[in-house]
Parts: structure tokens; C-alpha cells; sequence
């Protein structure tokens, strides 16, 4: 299947209408054809994207009702489907994307219950989540978002998960992480604005050492000794671009569906889960097998959890909040007092 083959669908009767993205967001990669069909580039990112899901402890995700998105202009409320879940798997591929769009934005998938939620997508066709994630919004332009995460560094696993908050703009691209109470860098801040040093992170470790900042390469020793990824990569977008990436390898080994779906609720985080498993492993994909989690408001993944060739997890995050917000400058400035640099 061609790139052309995952544009956007033409409208249904009774449907509503997808936003168009703007130029805000990420891409990745290539489309990739096969018999499995293929996943295309992650796209931009609207700037009234909207929705809620549960959380555990900060401000839910907002929906279009709530200030921080009515600021920059809310959408109409969409309605349910008019087809219900029980025979959406019975449309045509591209109406299939157009309905879990309109169910999630509605509401009505985060109002079934486990067992419908996991039959619907086992109904659907293959290609129906990787479009909806494909179509995008992967995150917004600019948000805060709460986040629990584990890394095999070295190959040791931690006792204890960091927690995070972390604020993020897309265009230009400047991050605001601080490492939260309750895991193993408390107190850790790390500021990163490519207009600034895009090569360069700014940071300290918190603690004792929260009296000298240094600056430090994005892929130095002191960025990876708590994490085998980039600053760049905190957010959603990242893991909905590495979705669509290890897809088209997926179809080109013949791997046409999850090897499992199921409903799982992590940290509080109520999710679909979609568990990928390959024979080759790593490196030739980035994990053994993963597990992502999708969110049921929007098309991104609030969970993810990775096995090496070993059957030994490497990677756990948990997005427990995500919040459209605008940020100032201060927010990305050392100086800022709010912050202990």
C-alpha cells in the first residue's frame, strides 16, 4: 500500500469532519509498502487539540471546555457515532479511521467497558490504529505533562521509577524537565532550548550539587547515565513516531497484527494496550517485544513498556497527566526563581 493509500478519508454520512493539522508537530520516516499494508509519518499538530483521561494526582488532561484550550479557540462538542462499536469493525478501512476518531474526541470510548473496548479493536482492521495515530495530533504545541519512567541503564533496572513534570514547546523546540519527589533524582532540573544551545542541555543533579549547573551534550556521558534517549525525545510525539517507524518494519516481516490487545489501567492511566512480539529482536527492531498504550481521547500513547531478547523489561513510562498550556519565556530561563539552578 501506497502513502497515498493512508490520506486522509473522505467524509461518511453522519460523520464529523477531522481537523486539518497545522505545521506545528513532529514527522518520521517514510511510508513503506508490503502485504500487511504500511505506516506513514507522524503529522503536525493542531493547536486546539483537545480531551481528558483519567490521572492519579495533577490536572487531568483538559478538554475543549476547560480554560487553557478555549484560550486558543475551542472546538464544537463532537458527537457519538452513529454506527455503534459492535459493527464498526464491519466498515471500510477508511471509515473505520474516520469512526474511532469521532468515538474517541465524543467520549464514547473511554465509556466502555473493558470487554467492548478489547473487542472493538480486535474487530478492526490492522491498519486502522496506525492511520489514526498517522493523521495525528501526536501532542500539542505547547503542553505539561506528568510522567513516570524506568530505564535499564547499563543494564541494571531501578529500585524506584523517577517522576517528572515536564513543559514542552514544539516550534521552536524548548524543554523544561524537574525530577519530582519519590524516585531516585529528586530534585534534578534540566533546562534545553535549541534558539539557545542546540547542542547543549543545562542542569544540575539536585541535592548537594543543585549549587553548579553545568552545561552538557545532548549524547555525553552525563545526559546518559539516566537515560538511553535525548532530551528532545520527552513527550508523545516521540513514541507515536517510533510507533509508525518499527510499524513498517513490522509489515515488512510479515507481523500484520498485535500479538495481543487488551484494556490495562497503569499508575491510574486507563489504556488499550497493543503488544507487539518479534522473532528477530533486537537490534533489528527496538525491542523484543512492546506493549504501547493507547490513549482513549486522542491519537497518541500514554503508556509503553519494552523486553529485550532476554524477556527482560528496559523501559516503562507512564504519562499520568497531559495539559495543553502556554509558557512564557521565563519558563525556559535559569533564572527564573521558581527554579534551583
Amino acid at each position: 500500500m501506497t502513502s497515498a493509500a493512508l490520506a486522509q478519508p473522505e467524509q461518511q454520512p453522519g460523520e464529523t469532519p477531522a481537523a486539518n493539522p497545522s505545521s506545528a508537530g513532529s514527522s518520521a520516516g517514510s511510508s513503506a509498502g508490503s502485504s500487511a499494508g504500511s505506516f506513514a509519518t507522524s503529522t503536525a499538530l493542531p493547536d486546539s487539540a483537545a480531551g481528558t483521561n483519567n490521572s492519579t494526582s495533577a490536572p487531568a488532561t483538559t478538554n475543549a471546555s476547560d480554560p487553557a484550550v478555549a484560550a486558543s479557540g475551542a472546538k464544537p462538542e463532537v458527537r457519538p457515532p452513529t454506527v455503534p462499536p459492535g459493527e464498526a469493525g464491519r466498515l471500510k478501512p477508511a471509515e473505520q479511521v474516520r469512526w474511532l476518531r469521532q468515538a474517541a474526541q465524543s467520549g464514547l470510548l473511554e465509556k466502555l467497558d473493558d470487554a467492548s473496548l478489547t473487542a472493538l479493536f480486535q474487530s478492526l482492521d490492522p491498519l486502522t490504529v496506525p492511520r489514526y495515530i498517522k493523521d495525528g495530533p501526536n501532542g500539542y504545541p505547547s503542553y505539561e505533562f506528568t510522567m513516570i519512567r524506568q530505564e535499564r541503564i547499563r543494564g541494571v533496572w531501578p529500585s524506584r521509577p523517577d517522576r517528572m513534570v515536564v513543559r514542552v514547546t514544539r516550534d521552536p523546540i524548548r524543554i523544561y524537565a524537574k525530577w519530582l519527589p519519590g524516585g531516585p533524582h529528586t530534585g534534578q532540573e534540566i533546562i534545553y532550548d535549541e534558539t539557545r544551545r542546540s547542542d547543549e542541555m543545562y542542569g544540575h543533579l539536585g541535592g548537594f550539587l543543585n549549587i553548579i549547573p553545568v552545561w552538557a551534550s545532548l549524547n555525553g556521558a552525563l545526559a546518559r547515565t539516566q537515560s538511553n534517549h535525548q532530551i528532545r525525545d520527552l513527550g508523545t510525539e516521540y513514541i507515536a513516531k517510533q510507533f509508525l517507524s518499527e510499524g513498517e518494519k513490522y509489515a515488512q516481516a510479515g507481523i500484520t497484527r498485535p500479538e495481543r490487545i487488551e484494556v490495562k489501567t497503569l499508575d491510574g492511566v486507563r489504556v488499550v494496550a497493543f503488544t507487539y512480539e518479534t522473532s528477530a529482536g533486537m537490534p533489528e527492531f527496538y525491542a523484543k517485544r512492546e506493549t504501547l498504550g493507547l490513549d482513549l481521547r486522542h491519537p497518541y500513547f500514554r503508556t509503553v513498556e519494552s523486553y529485550d531478547n532476554d524477556g527482560r523489561i528496559f523501559e516503562r513510562i507512564v504519562f499520568q497527566t497531559i495539559t495543553p498550556k502556554t509558557f512564557d519565556d521565563e519558563t525556559f530561563d535559569p533564572k527564573n526563581p521558581a527554579y534551583k539552578f
